[in-house]
């Protein structure tokens, strides 16, 4: 049986090595950096059944779907090849499919994480015009993910 401490005696957040946005970059599937893209969140939505195993109290779950999203907020300097070419989809019927890469750099240890988004179709909701006043243009964009995303690297503590 595991030995239950009641106290954290994993030492202190060094802040100084606390990763923020200016960290990350996000890459099309040719490697070119859009950099007028202000957010990006890639996120797993796991859906498990339930299940209770005759003479057991303890109801259980297990994996039995998964969707990956991709969501985006772009600083709008231009009409970039996503608005364009997914404007010509509206016009035809077909959408384009979008390959991403996710990067988040270690300044401290030259590490670097990066996910492969790919088959990324537009779902949902995405702003083709958003305008306020005294506001930057913004253009939010959602994707879903047709293949798993795939780690090709990882940040690793030097610790």
């Amino acid at each position: 049986m595991a030995t239950i401490k009641a106290v954290n005696e994993s030492p202190a957040v060094d802040v100084r090595k606390v990763l923020s946005g200016k960290d990350g970059c996000l890459y099309d599937g040719d490697g070119n950096m859009l950099a007028t893209m202000e957010s990006f969140t890639g996120q797993a939505n796991i859906t498990n059944a339930n299940f209770q195993p005759l003479g057991s109290a303890m109801e259980r779950s297990s994996m039995t779907s998964y969707r990956v999203t991709l969501t985006m907020s772009e600083i709008v300097v231009y009409d970039s090849s996503f608005f364009t070419s997914v404007m010509k989809g509206l016009q035809t019927g077909v959408m384009p499919v979008f390959n991403f890469r996710g990067m988040i750099r270690s300044p401290y240890n030259g590490k670097k994480e990066q996910v492969v988004y790919r088959d990324c179709v537009p779902d949902g909701s995405i702003d083709i015009q958003n305008m306020s006043t005294g506001e930057l243009y913004k253009r939010s964009w959602n994707f879903i993910c047709n293949n798993p995303p795939e780690l090709m690297s990882s940040i690793k503590s030097t610790d």
